[in-house]
């Protein structure tokens, strides 16, 4: 009976607790950043300055109950479900092309059984879960290029459904990005990588000199405005520089402590839609310097919890499952907080457990529960 007690108290001890509470304390500081920010805007649209808070409630109170249903399925399941759930999302985005819904001239949606869903994010959970059984089911072989092609090829698929379809190139680069990060941390050697880099930013440079010295007055595709608004964002004032420019304002104004919760101007119209990926400016402006470094420090913390349940994992499947989903939330933050400070272009990227989203904070506390359920079983085989 004693032995029966100690096993189940050892079993008990390996729920992360510290990973629970920064999931709780991100939903929860999200939620009343998201009200903040969002209430004129909805006070005006809807006539109802709840109205997107109410909208995201319900996405991640559902979300909170996948999490916690994803931490009890026994994680080795999802190997034989792999297949399944990558040609899921697949079908998910062709579905895009006669049914998808267009919401502020992006068709990215689809309605079912009047639930809005974004196929892009249930993609990015399918590339987590296909490659982890990939990388596994390779071993040795990934070490070659022909293996290491192919660990890379089905990413790159739903990669390019995503952005054929969708036209949603940061999403598309989230899941090229989570792909490169599990097949680093499972190849030994570092020259290939090293070599892509730099051959990718040489690319991306040479593109960025020839796009600064093209001919600006002549029609040209709006990503290569977004990147001269990004160079110069004072000469694109009235167009694709212009919500750059008010994020920078909040950020600015807010100083160290912020100008206090509920107190941000650029909010009242200033910043289109500051509730989805430009929220992080808000909390710059409303709480200043120290609130940015606190949700900062934040998302370190829950990275590094990741990082010690990767490194615990009962198997490579496990460490590599949590490494996926380690990467897709250390990307999109660090493309988030870039994009709002304009380190890079402006590419749509929002933040994730605090943007609006409903898709998106389901998929991501999906992804939580699969870590939690890798935790649940350290120590027990």
């Amino acid at each position: 009976m004693r032995a029966g007690i100690l096993r189940r108290e050892r079993e008990e001890s390996y729920i992360d607790y510290s990973l629970i509470f920064i999931i709780l304390f991100l939903l929860a500081f999200g939620l009343i950043m998201l009200y903040s920010t969002s209430s004129y805007e909805a006070a005006l649209d809807y006539g109802d300055s709840a109205y997107y808070f109410k909208h995201q409630l319900f996405p991640t109170i559902l979300g909170l109950v996948g999490m916690m249903v994803m931490s009890y399925i026994p994680y080795k399941v999802l190997s034989r479900l792999a297949m399944p759930i990558y040609l899921a999302a697949a079908a998910l985005l062709i579905l895009i092309i006669p049914f998808g819904k267009t919401v502020n001239g992006a068709k990215r949606w689809l309605i079912i059984m009047g639930v809005s869903i974004q196929p892009a994010e249930v993609a990015k959970v399918a590339t987590i879960i296909f490659t982890a059984t990939i990388i596994i089911k390779l071993k040795r072989n990934l070490m070659s290029y022909k293996g290491f092609g192919v660990a890379l090829l089905f990413p790159l698929i739903l990669a390019g459904m995503v952005y054929g379809i969708t036209r949603n190139l940061s999403s598309a680069i989230i899941i090229m990005g989570i792909t490169v990060v599990m097949l680093f941390i499972s190849t030994p050697g570092y020259k290939r990588y090293i070599i892509a880099a730099v051959a990718l930013l040489g690319i991306v440079a040479l593109l960025v000199i020839l796009i600064a010295n093209s001919d600006q007055t002549s029609g040209m595709n709006y990503r290569f405005e977004r990147v001269l608004a990004w160079l110069d964002p004072n000469a694109h004032a009235s167009g694709k520089g212009f919500q750059t420019l008010q994020a920078l304002y909040a950020i600015g104004s807010g100083g160290v402590f912020g100008k206090g919760l509920g107190e941000s101007m650029q909010k009242m119209g200033f910043i289109p839609e500051a509730q989805n990926d430009m929220i992080f400016s808000i909390i710059c402006e409303e709480l200043g310097l120290f609130g940015a470094i606190a949700v900062m420090l934040m998302f370190l913390l829950l990275i590094w919890r990741l990082m010690i349940i990767a490194n615990n994992a009962p198997d490579m499947f496990g460490a590599l499952l949590v490494i996926g989903v380690m990467g897709h939330i250390a990307i999109q933050v660090i493309l988030n907080i870039a994009v709002v400070t304009n380190t890079i272009p402006n590419t749509g990227i929002t933040l994730p457990f605090i943007s609006y989203g409903g898709s998106a904070v389901i998929i991501q506390l999906a992804e939580v529960g699969i870590a939690l359920n890798v935790a649940r079983n350290i120590g027990r085989e």
